[in-house]
């Protein structure tokens, strides 16, 4: 007889029903049981594939609504950029979740191996990076393939000479730029290549990825009793994200995620952006990955010594 079943001709021991009970109500909390911790046992080679697909999707939406936002202006505002991101953040780790716990983000997994070593040691930390940018490098070429042309009318309409200054107007549609090259190109902003600084950025980067990751241990803390279910706590992830894109978004293009930022921009030095893509304005690529890499383990501490033991 199968276990998830009930034993209606003998009557199951006390004990069983009392157990089945157990689980039937976690999985209504969406709290794990012993069989989800069972199905969840995987090996270092899923985990590494599971974040590269996890990853490169976050990549596929994300990068492509930039593309079709300033390549077609068919999202007409940094809103529904920032919506089309949280959402596809969340599918992401909905999809991915189970396998490798759904990082997706160089700056999380450091943040984890640093604050929760006994969960995620620190002998994963270069692999699951190492997945993380292969699927950013992937998924960021297949939008290459699929905008190229688009790519090509857009540059040729507006004058942009690919590799020369001012081609971040479409560079941008891969890796990051400060300040955010659309606002940067109005006349009635008046803004200046100063108006953003590279410590500027990098704030912007730590600030951001400090909030998100103290947002994902709030959501995901078994002791927050006002914690959710699955799927809510995918989505709660991927609309902080839409918020964080929404404020900041207009100064530095707002990426919080080193592979996000950095797995494009190799693609769009190869295509032929060169130096406009690496090092890029103001030298300025490095702060899209030191700022994460410092903000996560921050946000990840602030949450532990100062939310939760009240300090």
């Amino acid at each position: 007889m199968s276990d998830h079943s009930l034993d209606l001709e003998g009557g199951a021991p006390a004990e069983d029903m009392q157990a089945k009970y157990g689980k039937f109500i976690k999985r209504l909390r969406g709290e794990p049981t012993e069989d989800a911790d069972a199905m969840r046992s995987t090996t270092l080679r899923q985990e590494m594939v599971a974040e590269a697909v996890g990853t490169g999707f976050i990549v596929l939406f994300g990068v492509g609504v930039v593309n079709t936002a300033v390549l077609t202006g068919a999202q007409a505002g940094i809103f529904q950029v920032a919506i089309v991101w949280g959402i596809g953040i969340g599918l992401a780790i909905l999809t991915t979740a189970s396998l490798s716990g759904a990082h997706l983000n160089p700056a999380v997994s450091l943040a984890f191996a640093l604050m929760r070593p006994d969960d995620f040691p620190f002998r994963k930390l270069i692999p699951y990076i190492g997945a993380q940018f292969a699927g950013s490098i992937i998924c960021a070429a297949v939008n290459y393939l699929i905008f190229s042309t688009a790519l090509s009318n857009f540059e040729e309409q507006r004058g942009i000479v690919r590799g020369e200054p001012g081609s971040e107007q479409s560079a941008m549609v891969f890796g990051e730029y400060f300040p955010n090259p659309d606002f940067a190109a109005s006349a009635s902003l008046g803004w200046s290549s100063s108006t953003v600084s590279p410590l500027g950025s990098l704030g912007i980067e730590a600030l951001g990825t400090g909030i998100l990751m103290f947002n994902i241990l709030g959501l995901t803390d078994a002791r927050n009793q006002m914690r959710i279910g699955g799927a809510a706590k995918a989505f709660g992830i991927g609309l902080t994200v839409t918020v964080l894109i929404s404020l900041y978004a207009p100064l530095n293009q707002a990426g919080f995620n080193p592979a996000r930022d950095f797995g494009p921009r190799i693609v769009a030095f190869l295509a032929g952006w060169g130096e406009i893509a690496i090092p890029g304005p103001q030298g300025g690529f490095w702060t899209y990955i030191l700022g994460p890499l410092i903000g996560a383990p921050l946000g990840a501490a602030f949450y532990d010594f100062v939310l939760m033991r009240g300090l």
